[in-house]
C-alpha cells in the first residue's frame, strides 16, 4: 500500500494513538484523507484531537472512522460540528476492497495510528492494518523495550 514519508518537517502531527502499537500488531499501514467541515479543521489546526479509542469499519462499501473526538471550534459558535461523530475515510477503490478482504478473511482491524496535515495542508489520517496481541506479546514487547533503554543507559555511561 501507500509509504507513509519518513520524518518529514512538514507533517504536523495533531494526534497519535500511541497505545494502538501496543495492543496490536501492525502489519500495513494507508493514508487515508478525512471528510471534515470547516470548524473541525479549524480546531484541527490548533492541536486539539483524540484518536485514542478510536476505530475504523467497512459499512456499504465505504470506510468510516469512528469514535474520534475532535472538540467544538470555540469562536464557531452555533455552526460548531458534533465532536464524536463519525468521519467518512477517503481511500481509491482498489484500498478500499484490499482492507475490507483483509478485515472479513483474516480476523485484521483497522487501527488510526495518527491525524496529521501533509505538504499541502490537508488533514491525513494514517490508518493501520493490524492483529490484536495476546497478554505475553505484549509482556514480550515490554521486555524488549525496558532492555532497549537499559542497554541505552549503559552505552551512555561507558562510552
Amino acid at each position: 500500500m501507500n509509504q507513509v514519508r519518513k520524518a518529514d518537517p512538514n507533517n504536523k502531527t495533531v494526534a497519535e494513538n500511541r497505545k494502538a502499537r501496543f495492543s496490536y500488531e501492525v502489519l500495513d499501514t494507508v493514508e487515508a484523507g478525512l471528510v471534515l467541515t470547516g470548524t473541525e479543521v479549524k480546531s484541527l489546526r490548533q492541536g486539539q484531537a483524540n484518536i485514542q479509542d478510536s476505530y475504523a469499519s467497512v459499512e456499504g462499501g465505504e470506510i468510516w472512522l469512528i469514535n474520534s473526538y475532535l472538540p467544538e471550534y470555540l469562536q464557531a459558535n452555533r455552526f460548531n460540528h458534533e465532536p464524536r461523530r463519525r468521519r467518512k475515510l477517503l481511500l481509491n477503490k482498489r484500498e478500499m476492497a484490499k482492507l475490507s478482504q483483509s478485515i472479513e478473511r483474516e480476523g485484521m482491524t483497522l487501527v488510526p495510528l495518527k491525524i496529521y496535515f501533509n505538504d499541502q495542508g490537508r488533514a491525513k489520517l494514517l490508518l493501520a492494518v493490524g492483529r490484536g496481541k495476546k497478554l505475553h506479546d505484549k509482556r514480550e514487547t515490554e521486555k524488549q523495550r525496558d532492555w532497549s533503554r537499559e542497554k541505552g543507559r549503559l552505552l551512555k555511561e561507558r562510552g
